[in-house]
């Protein structure tokens, strides 16, 4: 098989039906339509320190791989921290930035990121090819490095050992198979079950209507309220709210893909978790509110959707990135994998070291946490 590599500035410019071909699940984070409309409605700006470089791997004109790839002018949104290693780099003189990152934009998601099919024996080959390529055009363009975040386990294994293998934790539910919610909580051991029903009982006594919707069933305005409690949930916090309201609008052109669990006081929504979805993983993404309830930013982004993925026969519910408090109420360690190539060979020997004991610390703590489960010992 004879490739000829190419690099392209919008992701619009690589046909969409053979790129979502490429696909080896339906992962919505990583299709054609939601890099689109990043790129699109204005969230991915040069400005920003997000420029689209994808790489795609055509045989003749056809594209038969491809990877979501960015040059990064710094390392906002990417939710893998390497200030620390910009720095240092800096610090020796050296220019850290521009980089290269093989991700999504502001989406700490588990996924695939090297897009090479389903074929057992090709799909292998085509990934190692994408890993190269990406290495050499960091080389050839005198970039620092490569990053590549939130893999597949599966996709880890195209790295080879010049790649500095890096983890983390997240906090995942898993589907046991259970009836209803209530079958759930039965699981649980009895502190953590009570805790529950309270902070459920709370939010019921509210007044709020809550309600689960479908982000195709949303009027204009409605995008709109929901865009307005992100961003000032954002700004609260003293950080970007990079998506734009016109993004947030394009959701609703996804179908099913995206849901929300929404909270109104009278036709006002005052409360808003937004979801995304792939045939057999719910994923939460974003909240927003402009009233203090307790407990209601669980009821909206842990226990409705627990409830829909458990309705909808999911198999895995992840809430987002940290958030240790997300243990009591289900949801278990999971490792995350990135894989990091930096060009200069002594910096790359520096950072390993430091690594080693960040990979040891990262291997207690994933140990204490699981010594914490809410689960009963049945």
């Amino acid at each position: 098989m004879t490739l000829t590599t190419r690099f392209h500035a919008h992701v619009a410019d690589m046909p969409q039906a053979d790129w979502d071909a490429l696909r080896p699940d339906d992962n919505p984070f990583v299709s054609h339509a939601f890099l689109h409309a990043l790129e699109r409605d204005g969230c991915v700006r040069p400005e920003w320190g997000w420029q689209a470089h994808h790489l795609g791997l055509y045989e003749r004109d056809r594209l038969v791989a491809a990877a979501p790839l960015y040059l990064k002018g710094n390392s906002h949104g990417e939710f893998v921290f390497d200030w620390s290693w910009a720095s240092a780099w800096e610090r020796a003189g050296g220019q850290y930035y521009p980089k290269l990152l093989c991700g999504v934009p502001y989406s700490p998601v588990p996924g695939p990121r090297l897009l090479a099919g389903n074929d057992a024996l090709q799909a292998p080959i085509l990934q190692r090819a994408l890993v190269e390529a990406m290495r050499e055009e960091a080389e050839q363009r005198g970039l620092s490095s490569v990053h590549a975040n939130f893999l597949t386990e599966r996709e880890a294994t195209a790295f080879d050992m010049d790649w500095l293998a890096r983890t983390d934790v997240q906090f995942h539910w898993h589907n046991r198979g259970w009836r209803d919610f209530e079958d759930f909580l039965a699981t649980l051991n009895h502190k953590k079950r009570k805790n529950i029903h309270h902070e459920r009982a709370r939010v019921a006594s509210s007044g709020l209507d809550i309600e689960w919707r479908a982000g195709r069933e949303l009027r204009l305005d409605e995008w709109r309220q929901i865009h307005a409690l992100y961003q000032a949930t954002f700004d609260a916090r003293g950080n970007h709210a990079a998506l734009t309201t016109a993004f947030f609008s394009r959701l609703g052109e996804l179908g099913d893909t995206v849901q929300l669990a929404l909270a109104r006081n009278g036709d006002e929504i005052v409360a808003m978790a937004l979801f995304l979805h792939s045939d057999n993983v719910l994923y939460g993404r974003y909240w927003g509110a402009t009233i203090d309830v307790p407990g209601l930013h669980f009821e909206l982004c842990y226990y409705r959707g627990i409830e829909y993925a458990i309705a909808h026969k999911l198999q895995r519910f992840e809430p987002g990135a940290q958030g240790e408090h997300k243990l009591a109420r289900g949801f278990l360690p999971a490792t995350t994998h990135s894989r990091h190539y930096l060009v200069h060979e002594g910096f790359r020997e520096a950072v390993q070291k430091a690594l080693e004991h960040e990979s040891a610390d990262m291997a207690a703590y994933t140990e204490t946490l699981l010594t914490h489960t809410p689960y009963a010992k049945r």
